[in-house]
């Protein structure tokens, strides 16, 4: 009975593990998919105009929620006015992910 146990605790580590890995990897995806670089860089640290904020390191809350602000109109500004045309094309989810993935760099 302990050993079903122990391998359960530790079968449900490793899929904590491989999900958390797997959403890092998802975010990159989707920073490449979604054309985050386009104008933030590459490596998320060289955006196109220094007006552009450098994403690399973020913290994923501050992140997610900017997103999640220029997505809902709740932020709007001229520096906005491009990722709002975009950002229609990203789920809550995905937006989740990229700023898990940004705050990992």
């Amino acid at each position: 009975m302990m050993m079903k146990t122990l391998f359960g605790a530790v079968l449900a580590s490793t899929l904590v593990l491989s999900v958390g890995t797997a959403a890092a990897a998802d975010g990159a995806a989707l920073y490449q998919s979604k054309t985050c670089f386009s104008c933030h860089g590459k490596d998320a640290k060289t955006p196109i105009l220094p007006a552009y904020p450098k994403l690399a390191g973020q913290n994923a809350v501050y992140a997610a929620q900017q997103m999640k602000d220029i997505k809902s109109g709740a932020r709007s500004n001229g520096m906005t006015a491009a990722m709002k045309g975009v950002m229609h094309l990203v789920s809550d989810e995905e937006i989740d992910a990229i700023a898990q993935w940004l705050s990992s760099l």
